[in-house]
């Protein structure tokens, strides 16, 4: 499985050893989007979901999945992780809601999965919210 870092040369799952790498800055950004009704969006915009403020408890899953990626994704690394944000932002065009993850650490691997993994719970979180409203959204 010559290429595949996550498998050793028996073609079994390991975790990939880092320890021989330099600690540097590493950053990574992500971004989804939640297709719905422009009915649907201003309910989301104007506060009027039933279950709450949907982008503000989209942003705090958001930030919660960075954290818990490793115990998410079976061969990440557990990272000390220095920044999480998100932006959501609504989008009357298309209509939906753009959410975007910035995550970033000093250490000896990447914050990819972890940019995914907030833009993804975020995204799981604005449907959850309004999901009793329209079904028919799509991430």
């Amino acid at each position: 499985m010559s290429g595949l870092t996550h498998f050793d040369p028996e073609g079994q799952a390991h975790m990939v050893d880092v320890s021989g790498k330099a600690v540097t800055d590493r950053i990574a950004v992500a971004e989804g989007f939640v297709r719905m009704s422009a009915e649907t969006l201003a309910l989301v915009t104007e506060g009027r979901a039933e279950k709450g403020d949907v982008l503000s408890v989209a942003r705090l899953a958001g930030i919660m999945g960075a954290k818990k990626t490793a115990d998410l994704i079976p061969l990440c690394h557990p990272l000390s992780i220095a920044k999480v944000s998100l932006d959501l932002t609504a989008d009357t065009g298309r209509p939906g809601i753009r959410v975007e993850a910035t995550v970033k650490t000093s250490g000896q691997t990447g914050v990819e999965m972890e940019a995914l993994t907030a833009v993804a719970t975020a995204c799981l979180t604005v449907y959850d919210m309004v999901k009793a409203v329209e079904k028919s959204m799509v991430i």
